[in-house]
């Protein structure tokens, strides 16, 4: 079959969706079908042009943060045109797969409206939570949303809330996904299921690559005699909660190194803080910046790591690192509390959102790697997070509503 997928963002461009939608492409290929990924143009400066790939179409887009990592493709009938004409010389399409909250999504839909396609859409985003966490004043932002969604995809439903944005996806989607069961829980819940068919949300897990899990499982992880490592990574944006994990580090002082990986707006004030409170001296609490890394050696530095530290509440939707993290027998501090049971073994839990008790299980955390006591994760969750699988269920839902 042919399977087109929308994305809010180049799946070149940061961000855990994107490197969902990268795997999946792969291992539907594996699997003998095609795929074509529909997604806002990147600008990257000027040498540092992607390589061209026949499965991207990418859209006319406009860049919308300083860095230019991230775009916006305008949902109208221009658009509309030129995404028609792109995919007009390929083979026939047979599902939408849409990835996406914004502009990705109201392509997607308008795409499947106007030729009659199936769609399945896979909720990504606690979009309430982000837009709370990164707007000044959100609810203004979700009403324009709500406008703006519901003329680019012709909704009469009602309500501006987050959960009313979803479900005017979910009503024109012939199947939703969710990458956790915490997540299709409460999509369920708040009445964001599909209207044809069953009116449940599949839950299919975000995966790995089979190969690069094998290969570095199979290395060395760092031996003994060192001081704990831990490790934070993700986009540097305030839902995320880089800023008080450091301030967790300021107020604990645990006796090891911490490695930060990724980018985003908040890295020049993360690199301030640590200079201001000591942080990056070589002994007592050591931070460091890795700054974005490939895929594969970011898995590695999670292999060599003693835990991973994961500080955002309520916005993660799976929690992809703590489950990278676990298939790579390395455990988590975990501080979403809907993440944590669905984790499994081999976590600290963080007992509320303050910085003191982030601060307060750092501590402990550091004091059991030191003694050689830190849970141990689930083994079967590298099983289970292997990406060939995640394939194998979502064929199962495009064979459904096909």
């Amino acid at each position: 079959m042919h399977v087109v997928m929308f994305g809010d963002q180049h799946v070149e461009s940061l961000g855990g969706a994107q490197v969902s939608m990268r795997l999946q492409r792969e291992f539907l290929e594996r699997a003998g079908h095609i795929v074509t990924i529909v997604a806002p143009a990147m600008h990257r400066a000027r040498g540092t042009a992607l390589t061209p790939d026949p499965a991207y179409v990418d859209v006319p887009s406009m860049p919308i943060t300083l860095d230019r990592e991230y775009s916006l493709s305008w949902p109208a009938g221009r658009t509309d045109r030129w995404i028609d004409d792109a995919l007009g010389g390929r083979p026939g399409v047979d599902v939408v797969h849409v990835q996406s909250d914004f502009w990705g999504a109201f392509l997607g839909h308008r795409f499947a409206a106007r030729h009659d396609l199936p769609i399945v859409h896979t909720m990504h985003n606690r979009v309430d939570v982000g837009i709370a966490a990164t707007a000044p004043a959100p609810r203004t932002v979700l009403r324009a949303l709500s406008v703006w969604q519901r003329r680019a995809i012709g909704s009469d439903t009602r309500g501006s809330d987050g959960w009313a944005y979803l479900r005017r996806f979910a009503e024109r989607s012939s199947a939703v996904t969710a990458p956790s069961s915490h997540f299709a829980r409460r999509l369920e819940e708040n009445g964001v299921v599909p209207a044809r068919g069953d009116a449940t949300v599949d839950v299919i897990w975000n995966g790995i690559h089979d190969d690069l899990l094998d290969e570095v499982r199979n290395t060395t992880p760092a031996g003994s005699g060192r001081r704990p490592r831990l490790v934070w990574l993700g986009r540097m944006s305030p839902e995320k909660r880089l800023m008080p994990f450091l301030e967790a580090l300021a107020f604990a002082r645990p006796d090891a190194d911490v490695e930060v990986i990724g980018g985003g707006g908040q890295l020049r004030t993360a690199q301030r803080f640590v200079i201001a409170h000591g942080l990056d001296a070589p002994t007592g609490t050591s931070v460091g910046f890795a700054g974005r890394l490939p895929y594969a050696e970011t898995l590695r530095r999670i292999h060599r790591a003693d835990a991973v530290v994961q500080t955002s509440i309520g916005f993660e939707t799976q929690g992809m690192t703590v489950f990278e993290a676990a298939s790579l027998g390395t455990p988590a501090v975990v501080s979403d509390p809907d993440i944590a049971p669905e984790l499994g073994a081999g976590r600290w839990d963080v007992a509320d959102a303050s910085v003191e008790a982030l601060g307060e299980t750092l501590r402990v955390a550091v004091a059991d790697i030191a003694a050689g006591s830190a849970p141990v994760p689930d083994e079967g969750v590298a099983t289970a997070f292997r990406q060939s699988s995640r394939t194998s269920a979502m064929l199962e839902v495009y064979a459904r509503i096909l």
